[in-house]
């Protein structure tokens, strides 16, 4: 049986709780581990109060992390959600509400160092550090690692159900420049991925995005919009799974869960190449327990609960010594890990605070014809 298998159905990274509405944010969650008794009040081992609060994506860390920390350390971690990184952003932007890690994604990195937002991290704190991959240690927008180390990895792409479409879909012309499969798309409802996503299939950089661009890409997907079923929250997963749509932009990680579930569905980086995102652990200025956040990131970064996290999520791991505990069939996974020839055609997106709002009106405009 694949090792996968037995994995419970999750949501989407970036779906929190869907139908719950407003409620359902700030949410938090504690526990022990059972049969184990409560530790006695006082100090952890960094001299802080036993206490961290963790702000994170829905569905975003193992089965048991924070509880095996709580063993480990002594440190009770109140795990908060956010659903996207607007909101973490606006969260912070007002002033620390007593978050001691985070887990921006990496162009919000950049845009909350610009707004210093993020305290810098002590790397003699994180010795962990040495179980990242060569290739995540020294990155463009945080050089030197100064304020985010990295937690996962992500590629968008399609996905697909087999059965259902002529071919492999390996280009973006069959989300945006097809009348071919009417009411069978959805796509992502953030306005800045579907325009660089959009410039990538017109032959540009994620980063090369002018106004003038933006103007032709609208263009294109309000004549496409027609053909497309829903604009969705990083649930696309879900839609394909349940036989509403055939064909999705979504997350690498989102469409590998369900690839365990379902042999008819497959993945593909289009031709055209895409873009990659990194989510990050930093912590943000006024963490009141800015220590106990070094240990917990560290831990983090530990090689089996590194393998814990991965399993759970399947997500592509930074984290090279969890990689290596992790089975084959997630290691040698396609889905979960591009090949080399089809990584070089992406690349991260890098913040644009003058673009940014040009993408949300314009994205506004297509929505709305």
């Amino acid at each position: 049986m694949n090792s996968f298998d037995s994995i419970r159905k999750r949501i989407g990274r970036r779906s929190l709780l869907q139908g719950l509405g407003a409620a359902a944010i700030g949410i938090t969650f504690t526990g022990a581990l059972a049969g184990c008794e409560k530790k006695e009040a006082g100090k952890a081992s960094t001299g802080e109060e036993p206490k961290l609060n963790f702000y994170n994506w829905d569905t975003y860390i193992g089965e048991t992390t924070l509880d095996d920390f709580k063993d480990t350390s002594g440190i009770e971690v109140n795990m908060s959600l956010f659903a996207t990184n607007d909101e973490l952003f606006a969260k912070l932007r007002a002033g620390n509400p007593g978050f001691d890690v985070i887990v921006p994604s990496n162009d919000f990195v950049e845009r909350m160092v610009q707004a210093d937002m993020l305290e810098q991290l002590d790397h003699s704190k994180i010795p962990n550090i040495a179980n990242i991959g060569a290739e995540f240690k020294d990155v463009a927008y945080d050089p030197g690692r100064k304020f985010s180390m990295p937690y996962t990895w992500l590629t968008l792409g399609i996905g697909y159900r087999k059965s259902k479409v002529d071919g492999v879909p390996d280009s973006w012309k069959w989300l945006f420049d097809s009348d071919k499969y009417k009411d069978r798309i959805a796509v992502l409802s953030e306005a800045g991925d579907m325009f660089r996503l959009g410039a990538k299939y017109l032959g540009h950089s994620v980063n090369g995005v002018t106004p003038e661009l933006v103007k032709q890409i609208e263009a294109m997907l309000i004549k496409q919009k027609p053909f497309i079923k829903a604009f969705h929250e990083d649930n696309g997963q879900d839609l394909l799974l349940s036989g509403e749509v055939d064909l999705v932009l979504e997350y690498n990680g989102d469409i590998a869960q369900i690839m365990a579930e379902d042999d008819d569905i497959g993945f593909v980086l289009p031709k055209e190449g895409s873009q990659l995102n990194s989510d990050t652990l930093c912590i943000p200025k006024g963490a009141p327990h800015p220590l106990n956040a070094h240990a917990f990131i560290n831990y983090l970064l530990d090689a089996e609960a590194g393998k814990k996290i991965a399993e759970y999520i399947l997500f592509p791991t930074p984290n090279e010594a969890a990689k290596a505990l992790m089975p084959a069939d997630y290691r040698d996974n396609k889905v979960i890990f591009p090949t080399a020839a089809e990584l070089a055609k992406c690349e991260y997106a890098a913040y644009d605070g003058k673009m940014q709002p040009i993408f949300e009106e314009a994205f506004t405009r297509v929505r709305a014809a």
